[in-house]
């Protein structure tokens, strides 16, 4: 089920830019929502959804919601894909 989650939250493209944000460090969800056309309520939707994927982790910070990578989770998604590479290059 994780991996179906996971995979979820990578099918769109959105969720997918909001990685690559994170890439650079974490970053409030307001500094998130600056980023794209849409309402925050959407992109709020698509941290949660993110979230549960555990592909991000949020930190409070006073009032402020900081939202960082969970790598560890990415590492295993490539190290799946790699393995399901080599089994393919074997074939």
């Amino acid at each position: 089920m994780a991996l179906q989650n996971t995979l979820k939250a990578l099918s769109d493209p959105i969720r997918r830019e909001i990685l690559n944000l994170l890439k650079e460090g974490r970053m409030s969800a307001g500094e998130i929502v600056e980023k794209f056309p849409v309402t925050g309520a959407s992109i709020s939707r698509h941290l949660s959804v993110l979230k549960d994927a555990d592909l991000i982790r949020d930190t409070r910070d006073g009032k402020y919601i900081f939202y960082e990578l969970n790598t560890s989770v990415l590492e295993e998604i490539m190290l799946w894909i790699t393995d399901l590479k080599r089994e393919d290059d074997n074939a």
